[in-house]
């Protein structure tokens, strides 16, 4: 309980039955300082006591005596917001018929909104706007005020812990610079994304981890939820359960692409074991919105709007849950200037983009664009005043910029399935030597099980016929995408090449040689070591997707051959610090434990790079472990870093000291591009 509320409640008791100001005067203010506090209430109807709180037999009353008064837990739900717990846990509600009621779990009708005035606090049902008081003789709505005295015998809040202790390692060296591991690309806000339902949890909610992490029937035996992670990421539609908190029985685990994995505690966890900088990609799809049976807008620049709003309010509620507005560890940074002077207070500064195929609508419908340059001025205007530092002008689809990378496999049929729907033509490519864009993207035993699941083609629909072997989007930089281009450099935007064809990101990379500009990222593996070797050349940034840091034997690339490939580059040496891209909550998988874990094992505990001691985190009742887990949620990145450093042999010592350089890396890219 916060310093503020133990001096007002000591006061309060040494004056007793003195009256308090009276309410119509009286100035009240948003409590934020009772996150945590174990206390008492005593109600009042101006001077006169109605006594204290205790608990009756479905909701509350009031005795005289002290000792009968119930305790209850304060848990903030957002800024000058909380749920009580009494001592059993329930959270006491206002109710339909006017008494606060103790109910069994969180719901609006049991978030209260508080605030203080000479030790007093008033209590109003955020729902409802009804004040906490007596009503007919029980607590219920009325006009008390209350006063709170700290107690005993509180029920614990259902939480997570990080499992990370010490001191760590300063976030500044003696030079000015960042020192600290950066996530370069990761999607914590996909609980508002594709519409807001394909993803199942949250990354905070009101009412904690049991509402953030709860199952989501729609993705249970063959729901539809279920059925579309089937499409995505390959897990079973029929043997799904469905459990989330307490017992996570199912998920998370490295493959469950449409639950959530980045809860704000576990993002707290990678904070306090080294990372200091997160760049999180607000991303959409209107094609995949449109395939789930419950969303809100599918048009893709409301999606972004949405998740803007959430990060927000994210940033809100961890600093509800820390104190008050600016207490928290997780801060919005939308210039580098506000990148350092975060990290220098030793917090998370959080760095905004976007990833999404149709960026301001500028789709293309048979080689058509969809928007014009006015709307992309509009655009940036609106990318801006939401923080955006920079984007991906194409992603999973062609579009009116340029043409798109392609996936392969069942995941590339399902994609080009959504590009015929996005611009009426599949993808075209032609066979090409040096670097592609991938090989065959829609073979028949791809179509076959998506056609199984249940994904209908449009009628008349005549499949595509491409080259064998390495193939490349005809589709390179269009005339709107050389427009977008000039004034992302113009405004020292940050360019995205990862997803772009290569004739497409060739070009990009000509203009950005051209004017000389540093600004160009490839941040998670979706560009060939050619293109990855002009972005150093330009003083970009590079990170490599978050693999195994060996062999997992899933045929996906190991992180440290990524980063030792792309260090032999001609450009290699330029690479200062570097950084990793986890895509969490995207539509990839996680590192698997590596296949030489059993025999050498990350002992827990350990220490992290930045000199804090980390044990198992545990969500619920499961613990997770790197070795049988691999990387199931992203709190153990925490893990997953220090393991990495440990398998880097000789160059252990090289891959700590780049890795802890990413974020001043990343920083300085973006100041060169600001310059």
């Amino acid at each position: 309980m916060g310093r503020r509320l133990l001096a007002s409640v000591l006061v309060l008791g040494l004056i007793g039955g003195l009256s308090a100001p009276a309410e119509a005067a009286a100035t009240w203010t948003p409590a934020y300082d009772l996150e945590g506090a174990c206390v008492t209430l005593q109600a009042f109807n101006g001077s006169s006591s109605l006594g204290y709180v205790f608990k009756d037999s479905v909701g509350y009353g009031f005795t005289g005596t002290a000792g009968r008064a119930e305790p209850f837990r304060f848990e903030a739900t957002q800024l000058g917001r909380y749920l009580l717990r009494d001592h059993t846990g329930a959270p006491p509600y206002q109710s339909v018929l006017g008494w606060v009621w103790a109910g069994d779990a969180y719901g609006d009708r049991a978030d209260w909104t508080v605030s203080s005035s000479a030790g007093r606090y008033r209590l109003v049902s955020t729902a409802t706007g009804q004040q906490m008081g007596s009503y007919l003789g029980g607590l219920g709505a009325g006009s008390a005020t209350m006063a709170l005295t700290p107690a005993t015998g509180c029920a614990a809040v259902p939480d997570i812990a990080t499992g990370v202790s010490g001191t760590p390692a300063p976030a500044v060296d003696s030079g000015g610079k960042l020192v600290g591991w950066i996530d370069a690309h990761a999607h914590i806000t996909a609980g508002e994304a594709f519409g807001g339902s394909m993803h199942c949890g949250d990354a905070y909610a009101a009412g904690g981890a049991p509402v953030a992490l709860a199952g989501c029937a729609s993705h249970a035996t063959l729901g539809w939820g279920a059925l579309l992670e089937a499409i995505i990421a390959g897990t079973d539609p029929v043997d799904s359960s469905e459990h989330g908190w307490p017992s996570f029985t199912d998920w998370p685990q490295t493959d469950t692409m449409l639950h959530e994995a980045s809860y704000f505690r576990s993002l707290e966890r990678a904070w306090q074991s080294g990372q200091r900088v997160l760049n999180v990609l607000l991303v959409a799809n209107r094609v995949i919105c449109e395939l789930t049976l419950e969303h809100t807008s599918c048009d893709e620049m409301d999606q972004i709007r949405a998740q803007s709003q959430y990060l927000r309010k994210m940033q809100d509620y961890i600093d509800a849950r820390s104190g008050g507005p600016g207490k928290g560890w997780f801060r919005l940074a939308t210039t580098p200037a506000e990148v350092r002077a975060i990290a220098a207070q030793g917090k998370l500064a959080v760095t905004i983009g976007v990833e999404n195929s149709e960026i301001f609508g500028c789709r293309e419908i048979q080689d058509v664009p969809q928007c014009t340059t006015a709307q992309i001025d509009a655009g940036l205007n609106e990318l801006q005043s939401m923080g955006v530092s920079g984007f991906y002008p194409v992603h999973k689809f062609d579009n009116a910029f340029g043409g798109t990378r392609f996936d392969s496999g069942a995941t590339g049929a399902a994609i080009n399935v959504g590009q015929l729907l996005s611009s009426g033509h599949w993808w075209q490519a032609t066979s090409c030597t040096g670097p592609a864009d991938n090989d065959q993207p829609l073979v028949s035993d791809g179509i076959a099980k998506l056609l199984e699941l249940g994904v209908a083609l449009p009628p008349g629909t005549v499949l595509p016929v491409y080259p064998s072997g390495d193939i490349c989007n005809t589709r390179g930089l269009t005339t709107l995408g050389r427009y977008l281009v000039q004034k992302m450099m113009d405004r020292g935007m940050i360019i995205h090449i990862d997803h772009m064809s290569v004739k497409t990101a060739t070009a990009v990379l000509d203009m950005a040689e051209q004017a000389g500009y540093a600004g160009v990222t490839s941040v998670h593996s979706w560009a060939d070591r050619t293109l990855v070797n002009r972005v150093l050349g330009l003083g970009g940034f590079v990170a490599s997707y978050a693999f195994a840091a060996t062999d997992d034997g899933s045929g996906t690339p190991a992180f440290l051959d990524e980063w030792r490939a792309n260090k032999a580059l001609a450009n290699g040496t330029r690479i200062t610090g570097y950084g990793v891209g986890t895509d969490i909550n995207g539509l990839g998988s996680q590192a698997e434990p590596r296949l030489t874990a059993g025999s050498s094992p990350l002992v827990y505990p350990f220490t992290a790079v930045n000199g804090t001691t980390v044990t198992r985190q545990t969500w619920g009742t499961r613990t997770f472990d790197l070795n049988t887990d691999g990387v199931a949620q992203y709190g153990l990145y925490a893990d997953w870093i220090s393991d990495l450093v440990d398998q880097a042999g000789p160059d252990k010592a090289l891959l700590r000291q780049q890795l802890l350089q990413g974020a001043e890396a990343y920083v300085e890219m973006w100041e060169n591009a600001r310059s």
